[in-house]
């Protein structure tokens, strides 16, 4: 696996840059998921952690980390009942970001001559080719 370590914003720039000096025709895809990290199902990410070669210990350290969380409301002291939480990582966590992209890691062996990008929630499709017609072919089969 490569990690490509350049922001996000020159990464996007310099490929839409080469294809244009190609002559190339881009369109851009933007997605950004309302409450992304609400929606990802535990299950789901346990599997992909363990097919990542995460086992053992490790493993059983983010299925606790997940797994058995509760939370409720305070507002101005009065409190909400406990619910438990079944799906989403847990906010403000430095290693939220990082389990999304690991969720959703696999978007990119269901695109083909599409260019994906991933950055937490944002999702940023491109695709390219000599005529808008070529273009919108790409678009709509993929």
């Amino acid at each position: 696996m490569i990690i490509n370590i350049t922001p996000p914003l020159i990464d996007v720039m310099a490929d839409i840059d080469q294809q244009l000096d190609k002559g190339n025709i881009v369109i851009g895809i933007y997605l950004d998921r309302q409450k992304a990290f609400d929606t990802v199902d535990h299950s789901i990410l346990l599997a992909k952690l363990y097919n990542c070669g995460i086992r053992g210990n490790v493993y059983n350290w983010f299925k606790y980390y997940l797994y058995d969380r509760h939370q409720f409301v305070s507002v101005r002291g009065i409190n909400s009942d406990i619910a438990s939480v079944l799906y989403g990582v847990p906010q403000g966590s430095v290693l939220s970001p990082l389990l999304f992209l690991i969720y959703v890691y696999d978007i990119y062996s269901c695109t083909v001559d599409v260019i994906v990008k991933l950055f937490a929630d944002d999702t940023h499709l491109f695709v390219s080719g000599q005529s808008i017609d070529e273009v919108s072919a790409i678009a709509s089969i993929r």
